[in-house]
């Protein structure tokens, strides 16, 4: 089975170990991936770390950074070149790379499918209803990344196969808790960590509200970057916390376990836009697996991420987000248990080799119907 995957989230060097373990399971698989991609919150270079057993191909991208109109002119001659039997586009269906890749595909006589996060019933415009409409068409078989995704697909008129699962999982030897002996030096202070974007639909600013008057020794770990990063840093002034929050801008997605073991808790305080609920909460489920209690807000899926192994508080709350920082910042007890509660969750659920097989399974039945 030859399987052609494009995918700019491949730019991600942990996200790569999926590759790997889709590749080991008996197939010949080509991945399509830019040397960069830029979003709101900057650019992220493409990171070779876990490449064993499949072709990376780097590949030109016209548009670059703008979601709904990027694609890769490259593509056909890259079709040719590998002749695969499936096309796997990891991208939504109304984005034009998805209908460029989905139609070469179809004259290349490959088989398409896309991956989706939306979790949210939305309308698009004209072209983008048309690449919409013809993604539909055309692709016998969709990977959603949450139920809730795959009902809006539904509800948006999607009669082929649906199956459930997130876009990347957790390598649970990579993103593992921490030694005791460690876990002691590290943790002077309470430690409460957010990564992630810094954009107003994160909720950093709750998070930074929540802390003020808090009481006790603690400190604020920031990774990430955005355009929110000047207004934060002002809040934090203002609020007369600065000294405790710190900024952290440049960290690697393979240095991210690393940051994880060193908090006593990772919060993701998203809220509620207009268009945008949190489609699932990545850095949840990566911190679960290093053993870290997680509080979450409940915004679109970050309750059915967390499930039992985790706090949620309601969207700006910042008071019910202080008493479960209060709660836990004086119970040692609880951020043990929940932290095991977090790594069994992944384990059980969230692991690269269970997004790899889930994936690969829909390749067997798209290939068992031709």
């Amino acid at each position: 089975m030859k399987v052609l995957m494009v995918s700019k989230g491949c730019v991600v060097g942990a996200y790569q170990r999926k590759l790997e373990e889709m590749a080991a399971r008996g197939m010949e698989l080509t991945v399509v991936v830019p040397a960069k991609w830029r979003d709101p919150s900057g650019v992220r270079a493409l990171e070779k770390r876990y490449t064993q057993g499949y072709r990376l191909v780097v590949s030109p991208m016209r548009f670059n950074g703008h979601f709904h109109l990027h694609y890769y002119p490259e593509l056909r001659r890259i079709l040719a070149d590998v002749q695969p039997h499936i096309v796997h586009v990891d991208e939504e269906p109304w984005d034009f790379v998805t209908y460029h890749a989905v139609k070469h595909a179809l004259r290349a006589s490959a088989r398409p499918l896309f991956f989706t996060w939306q979790n949210l019933l939305r309308r698009y415009p004209w072209p983008f209803s048309y690449f919409q409409a013809f993604a539909f068409r055309q692709c016998s078989h969709v990977l959603a990344g949450t139920a809730a995704a795959g009902e809006v697909l539904r509800r948006k008129g999607y009669r082929g196969q649906v199956q459930v699962a997130p876009q990347f999982g957790v390598d649970p030897e990579i993103f593992r808790p921490a030694d005791a002996a460690s876990a002691e030096r590290q943790r002077r202070l309470f430690s409460v960590g957010y990564a992630g974007r810094f954009t107003p639909e994160k909720g950093i600013d709750t998070l930074l509200g929540a802390l003020k008057g808090m009481g006790g020794e603690w400190q604020l770990r920031l990774a990430g970057s955005g355009p929110e990063l000047p207004r934060l840093r002002r809040l934090a002034h203002e609020l007369e916390i600065a000294e405790c929050v710190h900024f952290e801008t440049q960290i690697a997605s393979t240095q991210m376990p690393d940051f994880y073991r060193a908090l006593d808790v990772l919060v993701l305080p998203s809220r509620r836009a207009r268009n945008w609920v949190e489609q699932f909460g990545r850095v949840l489920i990566e911190a679960m697996a290093c053993g870290v209690p997680v509080i979450g807000s409940d915004s679109g899926e970050i309750p059915n991420t967390i499930g039992a192994a985790g706090l949620i508080f309601a969207v700006g709350d910042e008071r019910g987000l202080r008493e479960h920082l209060q709660k836990l910042m004086h119970d040692a007890a609880l951020r043990c248990e929940l932290g095991q509660r977090g790594r069994a969750r992944v384990l059980e659920q969230f692991t690269q080799a269970q997004v790899a097989e889930q994936t690969v399974s829909v390749y067997r039945q798209m290939l068992a119907e031709t």
